[in-house]
């Protein structure tokens, strides 16, 4: 895995998106349905079994949500956790 990106979620969930060779993957049960976790530890925990040369938290900015603001491309904080 190229690199992990934990994305933390409203209600204090987290998810995880791999980039690897065959692009982006969210990481999905057997049902498909995207994978949540209560914290970035637990993200890592379930991945430990795999070789991930980075890892980043990504909070998304909720600045673009403000009342009265015009809509705006803002960039996400990223956070690198390992290398």
């Amino acid at each position: 895995i190229d690199l992990l990106e934990i994305l933390s979620l409203e209600g204090q969930q987290y998810m995880a998106r791999l980039h690897g060779p065959e692009g982006m993957k969210v990481l999905s049960d057997h049902k498909g349905q995207t994978r949540l976790f209560r914290s970035a530890w637990q993200i890592q925990d379930t991945l430990s079994g795999y070789t991930i040369r980075e890892t980043q938290v990504v909070h998304p900015s909720a600045y673009h949500e403000m009342v009265g603001m015009a809509p705006a491309d803002i960039e996400p904080m990223r956070i690198q956790v390992q290398r």
